[in-house]
């Protein structure tokens, strides 16, 4: 863009830009959804770790003593809802992803383990979470926290189920 001025100079100008302050608000908004979505997901982490149901061998059957933990899990997933809500976040899932040691073939590892993650969900929606807000599935040995597992004690680790929030 040229522009005259009085004293008869010519100038060039840069073209004015509109600010998109919808964009703006919409990624300020973005950032905050997704604090929310990280806390939220550190928190069932957490409460995962601390509230692990133990399986019966190569089964999907729950050993004995899993009430107070899938409750107290139920809760915690009740709370994150909420929370999410609050945040702005819609659309979500909460994903129970089940895992297992390196021990066997990994396609048997991969089906145990959905059906280990199968059975959380199952016990969970049966404890007040949504059956449409919780999907399962099952890693195997994709994902081990712990590498290599060639410790009962490390094996141990890496049999576990997680829940996150799955936008």
């Amino acid at each position: 863009m040229l522009a005259v001025t009085a004293a008869g100079l010519l100038l060039a100008a840069a073209p004015a830009r509109a600010f998109d302050l919808k964009g703006l608000a919409g990624k300020a908004g973005g950032a905050a959804k997704d604090k929310v979505v990280k806390d939220v997901n550190a928190k069932l982490l957490a409460e995962g770790h601390k509230n692990q149901c133990s399986f019966k061998s190569d089964s999907d059957q729950l050993a004995p003593g899993c009430d107070k933990k899938i409750k107290k899990l139920a809760d915690t997933l009740i709370d994150a809802k909420k929370k999410l809500q609050a945040g702005g976040v819609n659309g979500f899932k909460f994903e129970v992803s089940g895992h297992t040691d390196s021990a066997g073939k990994a396609e048997h590892n991969k089906e145990l383990s959905a059906k280990r993650a199968g059975v959380i969900a199952k016990e969970l929606v049966g404890r007040g979470v949504a059956p449409g807000e919780i999907v399962s599935i099952g890693m195997g040995s994709e994902r081990m926290l712990v590498t290599p597992d060639n410790t009962p004690a490390k094996k141990a680790k890496n049999r576990r189920y997680e829940i996150q929030v799955r936008i």
